[in-house]
């Protein structure tokens, strides 16, 4: 299986604010992911701190 995680950082242009976001979304789901069975087709939106959605992970079968 393979992990993959998509964020669009190009709405975030204030200093530093991509790498904070960045680091609060790994850290979020990273500790989110026990709630998942983690099989392919498992997958979820992800938000910004304003709760915008900025992108999505997913699990999908290996290439």
């Amino acid at each position: 299986m393979k992990f993959v995680l998509e964020v669009d950082t190009s709405e975030m242009r204030g200093e530093g604010e991509a790498a904070a976001e960045l680091g609060r979304v790994l850290r979020y789901w990273g500790g989110n992911l026990r709630h998942y069975a983690l099989e392919p087709g498992d997958g979820s939106v992800v938000y910004d701190s304003q709760y915008r959605e900025v992108g999505n992970w997913r699990i999908t079968a290996s290439s």
